[in-house]
């Protein structure tokens, strides 16, 4: 988890953290996401459960499907998985069903006192296994989601 990210990581890094800018425009929780597979995009999503009203549409939800239709295969082999922060539980069970190679981070959700799993420790088990790569020191991901939840209950 400490390797040092390439500077295609960083850019597509950007790309997710402006589909969590719209999210948030919208009222939802700030979280883009975005799927490569050869230096392509072929998935992009951010939150937008509240507008839809469907409790599944999440940035990598979204993001997860369109890759499988571009690649007209639910098993998402030698993709990668950009989101600006760390999934749930929900999210985790499709990503580890979808078969992505790589996961990158943008913050965990660690100023979360209540949280019930830990995404390393669920990976670290797992017959395919998912390389998991976090940007550090990237305070912008998680300044970004404690801001918009500050700014919710005041």
């Amino acid at each position: 988890m400490d390797k040092v990210l390439g500077k295609k990581d960083y850019i597509w890094m950007q790309y997710a953290l402006m589909l969590a800018y719209v999210a948030k425009k919208n009222g939802e929780v700030p979280v883009g996401a975005i799927l490569v597979f050869n230096d392509y995009i072929i998935g992009t999503g951010f939150n937008c459960s509240i507008k839809n009203n469907d409790p599944t549409a999440h940035a990598e939800m979204i993001a997860l499907k369109e890759g499988g239709k571009i690649l007209k295969n639910y098993r998402l082999y030698n993709t990668t998985l950009y989101i600006t922060l760390e999934p749930c539980l929900m999210c985790l069970g499709a990503i580890i069903h979808s078969r992505i190679s790589r996961l990158v981070l943008g913050t965990k959700y660690q100023f979360k006192t209540n949280k019930i799993y830990n995404t390393n420790n669920i990976f670290t088990n797992l017959k395919n296994r998912i390389q998991i790569d976090e940007l550090i020191n990237c305070r912008v991901y998680t300044d970004l989601i404690k801001n918009f939840f500050k700014n919710k209950r005041c």
